[in-house]
């Protein structure tokens, strides 16, 4: 495949698509309280954060794995091929891989369960706006 035929407006979308997942997904309503205590974290430590260095890199970071995928999705690929390889690059390469480090660092099963999870349905996603917009 060449770089050319990505569409690189997919690409953008499907990297926003992860911002707003996460901002549900790791929020109140979802999972932030079991994410923040699976962390070791406290409101306080969010708010002494830098959100332009934290989301400014996490966007750079989505973007990177926006055009990856739609290199490994190609120039035009149908949905269920899509949903199929999003979901086995959220299991079986991004939650399994974070599911190693988590077992020599001993965290909890919790924020392993809420960050693969968030990660599988960022792929799934990415995965579905790279097949229909492509």
């Amino acid at each position: 495949m060449q770089l050319a035929e990505l569409n690189y407006w997919a690409i953008l979308l499907a990297a926003l698509s992860s911002f707003m997942l996460g901002g549900l997904w790791y929020s109140p309503v979802l999972f932030g309280k079991t994410w923040l205590e699976g962390c070791g974290l406290t409101e306080l430590d969010l708010q002494n954060s830098d959100p332009k260095l934290i989301y400014g890199l996490a966007f750079l970071l989505s973007l990177l794995a926006a055009f990856v995928l739609a290199f490994i999705l190609g120039p035009d690929p149908n949905i269920t091929q899509s949903i199929i390889i999003g979901a086995a690059v959220g299991i079986g390469l991004a939650s399994s891989s974070l599911g190693i480090s988590y077992i020599f660092e001993q965290r909890p099963l919790s924020l392993f369960l809420v960050n693969g999870g968030y990660h599988t349905f960022q792929f799934i996603l990415m995965a579905v706006i790279l097949s229909v917009t492509g």
